[in-house]
């Protein structure tokens, strides 16, 4: 599971997708805080070669469905286990629409528990390169009428994976977010619903570095 990353600032954002948000950013994120995703057009012709591919928005680490009463629910709905996200009502609409989206990270954050106590831990990809998370996004309107868009992370079993199974509680099942592949990303935004199982799969532990802080 992942509840605290750090997203990249504006220039780092350019230099790897071409895209920002308008919005000034955090970057230190937790669940209820407002971060940049990427997702395809949703107004571009997709006969336009000259269109961009993506698009940048600001959104909250937290996923709201329609029926959200209050943005509270985002402190529980950051991670998605890909097991049950079709079914688990949270998630179960924007995963049934394929309303997949890349949450750009420059590194995430995990307990390490081995030697009794929570340390935490800074994971970042081996090669410097941005993480790009394969994510879910959401459209929640709030009591004034304002759209709000968000984001999660589906998370698949980490429990034989040679970094990631190290950390959190001892006796707990691990977990970890699927990093996309460079040459999985366009696949991931445009794939139907029924593809997206297939993008659930642990990132090689060779290309991530773990740094206790």
């Amino acid at each position: 599971m992942c509840s605290r990353y750090e997203a990249p600032d504006a220039n780092q954002l350019m230099k790897a997708f071409g895209v920002a948000p308008e919005h000034e950013m955090q970057r230190e994120l937790w669940p209820g805080y407002n971060g940049p995703f990427l997702r395809a057009p949703q107004a571009s012709d997709p006969d336009d070669e000259a269109a961009p591919s993506v698009e940048a928005l600001t959104g909250m680490f937290g996923l709201l469905p329609f029926w959200a009463k209050d943005t509270k629910l985002a402190r529980r709905t950051y991670n998605a286990r890909s097991e049950t996200v079709e079914s688990k009502p949270s998630f179960r609409s924007a995963w049934r629409q394929a309303q997949h989206c890349i949450i750009p990270a420059a590194a995430i954050y995990e307990p390490d528990w081995r030697s009794g106590k929570a340390v935490p831990t800074r994971i970042t990809r081996a090669d410097g390169g941005l993480m790009s998370i394969a994510g879910l996004w959401e459209r929640w309107t709030n009591p004034d009428g304002e759209t709000v868009h968000s984001y999660s992370m589906p998370t698949v079993n980490a429990d034989d994976h040679p970094l990631m199974r190290n950390y959190h509680r001892q006796g707990s099942e691990k977990r970890m977010v699927v990093v996309l592949p460079n040459g999985a990303l366009k696949d991931w935004l445009t794939a139907p619903a029924s593809e997206s199982k297939a993008f659930m799969r642990q990132y090689p532990a060779d290309r991530l570095h773990a740094e206790q802080r």
